[in-house]
């Protein structure tokens, strides 16, 4: 039985390798995302457009915001849309 399925399932094999291949990236970039290099990077950019004067102070916070709720979110889990937390004036 064993032949007989790993003949029938063999057309969905390169399926699969690509599913497995989108899983190897989507790890990559959680792990670049999430390293402290880059959020160390991110924090000193934000900041030194903020001391520029190329970002207001509230878009200052609302990017730091930002880096932090991405820092805390759990692995693989999907962001919230942009803005969904903003409530309307």
């Amino acid at each position: 039985m064993g032949l007989l399925s790993a003949i029938v399932s063999l057309p969905l094999a390169p399926v699969r390798g690509v599913i497995w291949l989108g899983e190897v990236i989507q790890d990559q970039v959680e792990q670049e995302l999430r390293s402290p290099a880059a959020i160390r990077r991110e924090i000193e950019e934000i900041e030194e457009a903020a001391e520029a004067g190329r970002i207001s102070e509230d878009e200052r916070d609302q990017a730091l915001r930002e880096v932090i709720a991405r820092m805390n979110r759990p692995p693989g889990a999907i962001p919230a849309e942009e803005g969904s937390d903003q409530r309307e004036p």
